[in-house]
């Protein structure tokens, strides 16, 4: 396994072996291992050891001398891991038993200082505090990049009308550009809300110990100085028994694959025959087994299909909490693999939506087309009224009646004759026509965040500067 000597099996025994005259079972030892889930969290439980090493060696717990041993033995692990020549040992109850063990291996007696004034309590809840910092930055890189793609698409369409809906039925228009900042408005949110839950996850917890500190002369400000924390955490009980920073990510990750799976509702109706608003590139699609004809929109249904994942993490987490005492238990350790899944799940939609939805084409026509039935400009023919004076819940009645009329007689309320117009209130003049065309319909709506031109340029220009004060 390693290439400076083997583990000894005293080396490799189990963190809390001492009390036992017996070993564990084996089936007892293989339930409870935790290294096939933790392993990603290596170089952020070295990071802590350093550090602690550090401060033991300041608050002169250890000699500097062992603080140097200790420090040259954990890097050249982590060269060694980073590097392939070292390998997980799958045996090791955990990533921390592992890498206490190997370094004891390579530097003698000095490695098994490197516990002392910690537990596997506050080590755990650190090293996941260490990887969320790690990944959160990640994820928010990604949903930058999904949001540049979004305005840049949106960009070359603010002048492409399609059917706005509500209840799936035709209301009123926008364009294809208003259309795409609304989904880029959700991702943004997403970003925020990452940002907030960093601020409670940088916090240290190392220093707590199993639940009541230490009677040593810990500096536990100096060691999450040196790890990049901002502050420690105030209670060491709650320190150890908190997973709220797990919770928070989980609950963050859950609303953002709802985003991408309500996005993903609508490209799968849009690549539909009936709308074909959405031509998706065939390397972001596949094909049936047995209908040769078929172009399927798979991956963005697999990202619409994964949101149970994700919600069943958070879930798992919640339930996982809901009765547990103070401080630590053993039913924490299940954390991990909610949260990790939950990480990945999401990374790897966002990825993966941003490229399926940018290499997309867009059927402009369809979309104009759609917009002439549904008499989606039923409203501006109200409003038309309430800038002569009529009072809106009147207008609503006398548009609501043309539009009877117009079913009856099977034609679009442009289509109208005048007289018809004039027929329901003596307020309409000619210029009833030009005021209800469609594109009149979109570029009248200019209050902040509407779909007018001027306004959607506006969110486009905002969203630039989103994505350039975020785009590290």
């Amino acid at each position: 396994m390693s290439t400076h000597g083997t583990i000894t099996k005293d080396n490799h025994a189990a963190l809390w072996h001492g009390r036992f005259e017996e070993g564990p079972d084996a089936q007892a030892v293989a339930f409870e291992t935790s290294i096939y889930v933790d392993e990603r969290m290596a170089q952020d439980d070295i990071k802590g050891s350093i550090a602690h090493a550090k401060m033991l060696g300041k608050a002169k717990i250890i000699s500097k001398e062992e603080e140097q041993k200790i420090t040259e033995g954990l890097k050249s692990i982590q060269d060694d891991l980073l590097s392939g020549k070292l390998l997980i040992d799958y045996s090791a109850e955990d990533i921390h038993s592992f890498i206490e063990a190997t370094l004891t291996d390579r530097i003698g007696e000095a490695g098994k200082k490197v516990h002392t004034g910690r537990s596997r309590n506050d080590q755990i809840a650190l090293d996941e505090r260490l990887y969320l910092k790690r990944f959160i930055p990640q994820l928010q890189d990604s949903l930058v990049t999904l949001i540049s793609g979004l305005e840049k698409i949106a960009e070359n369409h603010t002048d492409t009308i399609i059917p706005g809906f509500t209840h799936m039925q035709h209301a009123q228009p926008v364009t294809l550009a208003h259309h795409l900042c609304a989904w880029a408005w959700m991702f943004t949110r997403d970003f925020d809300r990452l940002n907030d839950c960093l601020k409670r996850i940088d916090i240290s917890p190392i220093g707590s110990c199993a639940l009541a500190g230490s009677g040593l002369p810990l500096d536990r400000k100096y060691e999450a100085k040196e790890l990049g924390f901002s502050s420690v955490t105030q209670n060491s009980l709650d320190s150890v028994s908190d997973r709220d920073y797990c919770l928070e990510i989980a609950s963050d990750l859950s609303i953002t694959q709802m985003h991408l799976s309500r996005v993903c509702e609508e490209i799968v109706l849009w690549a539909t025959q009936e709308f074909s608003f959405i031509d998706l590139s065939e390397k972001w699609s596949t094909g049936s087994s047995i209908m040769p004809q078929k172009k399927n929109p798979d991956f963005a249904e697999l990202i619409r299909g994964r949101t149970g994942k994700v919600y069943g993490d958070l879930i798992a987490l919640l339930t996982m909490m809901k009765g547990l005492p103070l401080a630590y238990d053993r039913d924490m350790q299940e954390d991990k693999e909610s949260l990790f899944d939950a990480c990945d799940t999401v990374l790897s939609c966002i990825k993966v939506f941003t490229q399926m939805i940018c290499s997309a084409k867009w059927n402009t026509e369809k979309m104009k087309e759609q917009c002439r039935g549904g008499y989606l400009n039923a409203t501006d023919v109200a409003d038309y009224l309430v800038c002569k004076g009529l009072p809106f819940r009147t207008a609503h009645g006398v548009s609501a009646k043309l539009v009877r009329i117009a079913i009856e007689n099977n034609c679009e309320l442009e289509k109208l004759p005048f007289s018809t117009f004039k027929d329901c209130s003596e307020l309409f003049e000619e210029d009833i026509y030009s005021y209800i065309t469609i594109e009149n319909s979109v570029n009248s709506r200019k209050t902040d965040g509407g779909p007018a031109a001027s306004k959607v340029k506006e969110q486009l220009d905002a969203l630039k500067q989103f994505v350039k004060q975020n785009n590290k």
